[in-house]
């Protein structure tokens, strides 16, 4: 099957889906775009946190045939023509980058929580980052880098 969907602003398809393919699998295997990351497949840690729609989902969750005709956009669509969002560079400014592997998904999970609400408390930044689990850093330097990024 043939999926069509705009993924960072761009018309894209996708050929030869086959039916049981996640999101995630297209946008990594088969339209190169490593951001999201692929690690319990079963929507438990985030890493693969992409919008779809405005919305943020696990596209390990979603059967790529449910993106037919929508909008994704992932973590390489929040930076822009000048270089990093600012929630990118807030991560990278704050040390909240370690391994690297869950902060796509966190920093989608930021960028939504800062759409909703640009002035959060640190229970509401917890709250927001619930869902994605990072197994290097203890949440620290993400919370202080969720600030950073509120604060520009």
């Amino acid at each position: 099957m043939r999926v069509n969907v705009t993924v960072n602003g761009e018309a894209v398809a996708a050929d030869d889906v086959w039916e049981g393919e996640s999101l995630l699998y297209v946008l990594r295997e088969r339209l190169g775009l490593p951001g999201a990351k692929n690690a319990c497949e079963q929507g438990e840690c985030g890493s693969c946190t992409v919008y779809l729609d405005d919305t943020p989902v696990c596209a390990c969750l979603v059967a790529a045939g449910q993106a037919e005709g929508r909008t994704v956009r992932t973590v390489e669509g929040l930076a822009g023509p000048a270089g990093l969002h600012p929630i990118q560079q807030a991560f990278l400014s704050a040390g909240a980058v370690q391994c690297g592997f869950c902060t796509p998904g966190l920093i989608v999970a930021v960028h939504d929580l800062l759409e909703r609400n640009p002035d959060p408390s640190d229970p509401d930044i917890r709250e927001a980052l619930a869902g994605n689990l990072c197994r290097c850093t203890g949440y620290e330097h993400i919370v202080a880098a969720v600030k950073l990024a509120a604060a520009r």
